[in-house]
């Protein structure tokens, strides 16, 4: 079997992934036709002409545009189930799912809508297509912390079914630190604690998510590689970092795939995943990320494996799901071994 065939099917999860973010342009227009909301492009063809960022906010310029045409609960729910049909497609088995509330309910899209259409998505998806799911409620870092305060009020009916909250938006100029409160309160909430950090921002940035925000969960994280007692922390500390080739290859992150962190991350025993991030603006899901990243920088089937398994075991699934979900890696790389053999 080649190494793109054993990607396909391949069970994985996915943690790293704004449902805004997989927008596909036909549905941005099918939305925009049914909610006649009028949007700055004439056809799915400029849509994807736009998508040619130089940095993060290029790209988040055009995402928040594209987000105005999500008004019902109607239209969350078809986003979410897009989304999960591409994912099962691409043998994903769980997927732990952002949001970004703020950029809804400052348009006036009430809280619950955005919950209540994703949520129902998540249902269906797992149903249908048995797709197990996670919802992270994102605070927008661009904006402050009052209003990240504001937003999980807002959230407090709907807690049960939210897994944890996240960071998100412009790193830049906008460190962990800034939030520093509001992830204590979600911390006393009992939800789980992930955020964006060494992107664009610097290592600085990785250190005060780990001792400010006290993350369960690391969003990127590549910027730690340029600092060595970071790298040899992550390490011993088997933090999960949900890396994203392809979104780091569109918005400079990286100038090429070759120079992807990835490989030295595995060499340095860092629990790293692959991630799709915004798929309907990087040009490619999960599968496209694992595929292109191999190509790149040749990657070994036991590596593809690994980050496999890392995907389970960085994931919020209790310890008897991740455990069930590893197995069903590894069953998968040992038949594949036993053909090879014969």
């Amino acid at each position: 079997m080649s190494l793109d065939a054993y990607i396909a099917g391949l069970p994985k999860a996915e943690l790293h992934l704004h449902i805004e973010g997989s927008l596909e342009p036909e549905l941005m227009f099918e939305l925009a036709r049914r909610n006649k909301v009028s949007i700055p492009f004439d056809s799915v063809e400029t849509v994807r002409a736009a998508y040619d960022f130089s940095n993060l906010q290029d790209f988040l310029d055009i995402y928040y545009a594209g987000a105005n045409v999500l008004l019902t609960e109607e239209d969350f729910h078809d986003l979410a189930l897009a989304y999960f049909r591409r994912a099962a497609a691409d043998t994903v088995r769980h997927a732990e799912i952002f949001f970004d509330p703020q950029t809804h309910t400052d348009r006036g899209v009430p809280f619950g809508v955005v919950a209540e259409g994703l949520l129902a998505g998540m249902r269906r998806a797992e149903s249908e297509l048995g797709v197990s799911s996670k919802l992270i409620l994102c605070f927008l870092r661009h904006l402050d912390e009052h209003a990240a305060f504001d937003v999980l009020h807002q959230a407090e009916p709907w807690l049960g079914r939210i897994e944890g909250v996240g960071l998100d938006s412009s790193e830049v100029g906008h460190p962990p630190s800034k939030f520093q409160r509001v992830f204590e309160r979600a911390g006393q909430m009992g939800l789980k604690r992930v955020a964006h950090a060494g992107e664009e921002g610097p290592p600085a940035y990785v250190r005060e998510a780990l001792d400010l925000l006290h993350i369960d969960r690391m969003d990127h994280g590549n910027r730690s590689m340029e600092d060595e007692a970071l790298i040899e922390r992550l390490a011993a500390s088997q933090m999960t970092l949900t890396v994203c080739p392809l979104s780091n290859l569109k918005l400079c992150v990286v100038k090429d795939l070759k120079d992807h962190p990835v490989p030295e991350m595995l060499r340095r025993g860092l629990h790293v995943t692959l991630n799709s991030d915004d798929p309907a603006y990087f040009g490619g899901y999960v599968n496209d990320n694992y595929r292109r990243l191999a190509e790149a920088v040749g990657l070994t089937r036991e590596q593809v494996t690994r980050l496999a398994r890392n995907s389970f075991g960085g994931s919020f699934l209790d310890e008897a799901q991740k455990a069930a979900r590893v197995a069903e890696v590894d069953a998968y790389f040992e038949a594949d071994g036993e053909s090879a053999a014969q």
